[in-house]
């Protein structure tokens, strides 16, 4: 726990929230309160929430990113719990895949490069034998950037922090980190602290459910097996052939939760066009006489490969020429090339043969021969936007469909010295002309050209036109396009693409290359390239199974519309699943033990696990309890028994009771009915959940919903451990308390859109939470001096009304797991009504019953989201039995909307009255010397009411009504409105210019309130009476306004403006009207 006066600050506020936490804990736990056991018979509607939560991974503590997401879950669970349901919210560990393995063996890696404990070298030192590296000048005001002591954190290769530096980051010492070299030292180390963790974060968990993955947990391990047993039965698991993204330092496929950046990114596939070099070869690429040499040139379009007019280098990129087989050489870039070797392009597999090294400069001129070209013989020539981190460096070109290649040519020929500058001579360029082969409605024969001339692009540097030009003409092209020529000619381009395409890879003259879409880097720290690997696929994406996998969507409460959209996208691209790997940690392949079921393949269908694992694992989340039963036990016969409905397993040497109650218990719990995740989960984990459940359990098991968020900031910046924007769940609690840390998180965002845990409403939740403490430690040591009875008073009914509108308000956010209005409606809106009512009552006093319910009800309103602090009130100021996290939902009576709108007037009213006032005192002083403070200060003040609309005003209301659409809430059009205006009684009693010059502000004015507060804007007369609800609270309005009278008139009587007296003027220039009294203030 920091310390008490941190900075010269004091802390007592959150060591005494923290103080109150440790003890509502221990008490939870000595009464087992969210321990969950089925019931005999099967949950009614409501009776029972089951919520879970993507394990997290355990190579590291778990920070308030995983607090976010999981706050919702544990919100949401909370409620239901306090409503009375059965609760099951359990907690697990995901240990699978690559990452720990990969960190353990960085670990061994830099022990046995640089010590134990390790000495690494100052990067600084090493910066002085590269002076490319060098600081410019604008950095010499900035010695702290370069110092050494920080660099040692940082790996020469790469910039990449050493593992060693990170393990010391999370506080442990040199003899511990070595302990780290082995995988599973991970698992022992770092779940039982994030159990600890999640306990004094307040989680309502059953930890007897707990578990990690892999093979250290013999049960798991068990069912993993199972699962993918009764997938490769039903045929949903094949070995194939099939591009993926690898690494090739681990020597395996890199799924997204194996990547250090890169999630989400998938194969790109290409035609690798094969331009071949006509011989004789220059002298640079002498070493390739006698092979068959080509410009390898990958693109997205072999429909337009009629029209090329040349090729393009980049002058100043590095390529190479790289064998291939025996015969065949490919020039492209090195990246490139390494790509190539894992598709089986490559004479040695894995590892590019470079049999010459060269620069764009020594390309430029190549005499090409290119498959489907009308021009026989095309050039290579320089192109200054070339990428070479994309694709192989060569492109091919063809102005007639492309506005970049159109624009380079045409800088080209018009640019003399542009040619001279790299050497290209007129025969290259000047006799090639726009070859059109593919025509559309819009732009013709000459897209790229056309396109150009309407965009007035000007050269090839104009970047951001030529890429919008870009867009328009591709996709113009595929779907609306018609080819012009080939064997193809009259076909629509989306029709002739896919068969231009085999015909190239037909004739030998185009090979498949692959590469990923955006750079992947895996967490080993190697780039990864795109493999074609003959390995274990899950087949999603069949169709049978994808539409089983759509009906289950369809059936889900997803909560937002963008996350019901991500899911279909996700659906509709989503193909075979990479599921093995032959580096990491985890479940054994059953009948192909060299390999490992990958992180995102063992994780799909746990959420059944957890409803019987606490029968054989007892609490022990290794599984190393093996006294109820072996997990040889479990066999495939048990699991299908337990969760697919199958036959009871008579060969099982378990008794049939604890079968039997297994099966009662995942019955009672399935399906679960709330998942709460990460958005950027939806692209994988969550689909493969939905896929999994769809294929392997009968429908009324499937999922019920997923309520998926998006990311967290820390005061409005991204959260990153690299700029110290970060914070450990643990943290977070130590710096503000478990329930500061709650109330932020959920005050933070419901939404799909990025969240914000604001530092300074955790500070002043911490403040607000203790100060409410001592109100009601207060308001119960004066329990003898509060007004006892029945209430009476107007500002009894309005609190009691306010605390009624907060139950149902707070109840209806809750269901819809809208906790930041949750929090509004429950907690800061029910404190503003407490505020108001004790302000309100005045020299009476407030209502003892009313304050015993408003503590009662807010209590339990907030105890979701403050169990603590709920807990604490709950047993130790209020003295209830139980428990606040099961009190149950709060009664109340239908909410009093007519009352609660009087309210409002009222509050406004005097809010108005008193701006008057302020400007009438502040208006008398003006000009004036040594006026002593009482000195023309109103004592009394008329109060004018009209509570309807008549005469003109009646009329236009009436009007308005009248053409006001109550279905779609859209008024008709004005002249409609001016028409019935002029054809009313208003509109022919005079001239109509000056009615209408009358009538329209008022007109626009009560449309615009419409839109603003709903069609109640149009009604003559309020749904109260506002002399009554004045009247009543003359006190009230005497006090806020410091006046010794208040008198309140109709502005019906006609004796009423008399009162006014030398202010009747006031009153023509602001005359009543329903909503809006007029106040005059007078001294006398």
């Amino acid at each position: 726990m920091a310390s008490n006066t941190e900075s010269g600050r004091s802390f007592a506020r959150r060591d005494l929230l923290l103080e109150h936490e440790s003890k509502v804990q221990k008490l939870w736990e000595e009464n087992d309160v969210f321990r969950a056991d089925a019931k005999e018979e099967l949950p009614k509607p409501g009776e029972k929430f089951f919520g879970n939560f993507p394990f997290p991974y355990m190579n590291g503590y778990l920070h308030l990113g995983h607090a976010f997401s999981l706050s919702k879950l544990e919100f949401a669970a909370a409620y239901h719990r306090l409503r009375g349901a059965n609760v099951l919210l359990p907690f697990a560990f995901h240990c699978t895949g690559m990452p720990i393995k990969a960190s353990a063996d960085k670990l061994s890696r830099e022990i046995q490069k640089f010590g134990n404990p390790p000495v690494f070298p100052d990067v600084t030192e090493e910066k002085a034998s590269e002076p490319e590296s060098k600081p410019s000048e604008g950095n010499e005001d900035m010695p702290d950037k370069f110092k050494g002591k920080k660099s040692k954190a940082v790996s020469k290769a790469g910039g990449d922090k050493y593992q060693w530096e990170i393990m010391r980051s999370y506080g442990l010492s040199d003899e511990e980190i070595s302990k780290f070299q082995d995988p599973y030292y991970w698992l022992t180390y770092f779940p039982p602290l994030a159990v600890e963790d999640l306990k004094a974060f307040g989680l309502g968990c059953d930890w007897r459910r707990t578990f990690i993955t892999t093979d250290m947990n013999p049960f798991f391990d068990s069912f993993v097996r199972w699962q993918m047993r009764k997938l490769k039965a039903m045929g949903k698991i094949v070995k194939d052939l099939r591009y993926t993204i690898y690494s090739p330092l681990d020597g395996q496929p890199c799924a997204d939760h194996d990547r250090a950046s890169g999630e989400g990114v998938i194969p790109q596939e290409y035609t690798l066009i094969k331009m071949e070099v006509v011989p004789p070869f220059p002298p640079k690429l002498s070493a390739l006489e006698g092979k068959k040499v080509y410009l390898a040139a990958a693109t997205l379009r072999p429909e337009t490969m009629y029209g090329q007019t040349n090729s393009w280098v980049l002058p100043d990129g590095n390529y190479g020429a790289f064998e291939v087989n025996g015969t065949d050489v490919f020039i492209l870039t090195e990246r490139s090339a390494l790509n190539l070797a894992y598709q089986r392009l490559s004479r040695v597999p894995e590892k590019p043969t470079c049999l010459a090294e060269l620069t764009g400069y020594d390309l430029i001129g190549l005499p090409l021969r290119s498959p489907l070209a009308f021009n026989e013989i095309i050039y290579s020539l320089p192109m200054l936007s070339v990428l070479t981190d994309k694709g192989t460096g060569i492109v091919t070109s063809v102005p007639s469909d492309s506005p970049d290649d159109f624009m380079a040519l045409h800088d080209l020929k018009a640019k003399p010295a542009f040619r001279a500058k790299f050497g290209v001579k007129d025969e290259w360029v000047l006799p090639f002309e726009v070859v059109p082969i593919i025509s559309t409605p819009e732009y013709g024969d000459k897209s790229a050209e056309k396109i150009c001339m309407d965009m007035k692009i000007k050269s090839q540097n104009e970047r951001e036109k030529l890429d919008a030009a870009k867009k328009i003409i591709y996709k113009g092209g595929f779907y609306e396009g018609t080819m012009l020529v080939g064997e193809y000619t009259g076909m629509r381009v989306q029709e002739a693409k896919s068969s231009i395409k085999s015909k190239l890879l037909e004739m030998g003259e185009a090979v498949i290359y692959s590469e990923p879409e955006k750079k992947v880097r895996s967490r080993s720290g190697d780039e990864c390239v795109v493999a074609l690997t003959d390995q274990w696929y899950i087949t999603y994406g069949e169709t049978e199974w994808r539409k089983t996998a759509e009906e289950c969507l369809a059936s889900m409460n997803l909560y937002f519309d963008e996350t019901r959209h991500g899911f279909e996208h996700t659906l509709s691209w989503l193909n075979q699943w990479a599921c093995s790997r032959n580096f990491g940690l985890g479940t054994r392949i059953p009948w192909d033990e060299q390999f490992l079921v990958e992180s995102l393949s063992d994780s799909t269908l746990y959420m059944a696990y957890y409803t019987v694992c606490h029968f054989f694992q007892r609490g022990e989340m290794y599984g190393s309890d093996n006294s109820s039963l072996k997990p040889e036990q479990l066999t495939d016969e048990v699991w299908d028994f337990l969760f697919c409905d199958g036959p009871y397993p008579k060969s099982s040497e378990l008794s049939s009771s604890l079968l039997n109650k297994m099966k009662q218990e995942f019955e009672y719990w399935y399906p679960f009915d709330l998942r709460v995740s990460g958005k950027d989960l939806i692209q994988n984990h969550l689909t493969f959940c939905i896929y999994n459940h769809a294929a392997l359990m009968p429908k009324h098991h499937w999922p019920r919903g997923f309520r998926c968020n998006g990311h967290i900031m820390l005061n409005s910046e991204k959260m990153s451990k690299s700029t110290g924007n970060f914070r450990t769940l643990r943290q977070a609690i130590e710096e503000f308390s478990a329930d500061a840390t709650r109330f932020s998180l959920a005050d933070a965002g419901d939404g799909m859109d990025d969240a914000n845990f604001v530092f300074e409403t955790a500070n002043a939740a911490i403040l607000r939470l203790t100060k409410e403490i001592s109100w009601m430690q207060e308001v119960l040591a004066a329990e003898s001096s509060l007004r006892v009875g029945p209430p009476s008073t107007y500002a009894d009914r309005v609190f009691a009304n306010e605390i009624n509108i907060a139950v149902k308000m707070t109840e209806k956010n809750y269901n819809e797991y809208m906790f930041r209005e949750a929090l509004k409606t429950g907690f800061y809106d029910l404190q503003a009504a407490r505020d108001e009512y004790r302000f309100s009552c005045g020299s009476g006093g407030m209502n003892r019953d009313l304050l015993w319910q408003f503590m009662d009800v807010q209590t339990r309103l907030i105890t979701p989201v403050c169990p603590h602090y709920g807990e604490y009130v709950w047993k130790e100021l209020l003295k209830k039995d139980g428990f606040a996290v099961k009190a149950g939902w709060p009664e109340a009576d239908l909410p009093d909307l007519t009352l609660q709108k009087a309210n409002k007037y009222l509050q406004d009213s005097i809010v108005s009255m008193r701006k008057i006032l302020q400007k009438q005192v502040s208006g008398s002083k003006k000009g004036k010397v040594q006026v002593s403070n009482n000195q023309n200060k109103p004592m009394a003040g008329l109060i004018f009411v009209n509570e309807q609309y008549d005469g003109w005003k009646k009329e236009c209301l009436n009007i308005l009504r009248s053409k006001f659409d109550s279905t779609t809430c859209i008024f008709a059009p004005d002249k409609d409105i001016l028409q019935a205006l002029q054809q009313s009684a208003i509109g022919q009693e005079g001239n109509f210019k000056q009615t209408q010059k009358l009538c329209m502000p008022f007109l626009r004015f009560k449309k615009d309130e419409v839109i603003a507060v709903g069609v109640q804007a149009l009604d003559l007369k309020l749904p109260f009476g506002e002399i009554e609800v004045l009247t009543e609270n003359l006190e009230l309005i005497k006090r806020q306004l410091g006046l010794e009278r208040v008198e309140i008139l109709s502005a019906t009587d006609p004796n009423a403006f008399t009162r006014a007296g030398p202010h009747a003027s006031l009153l023509k220039q602001t005359p009543p009207s329903p909503g809006n009294p007029t106040a005059i203030f007078t001294s006398e």
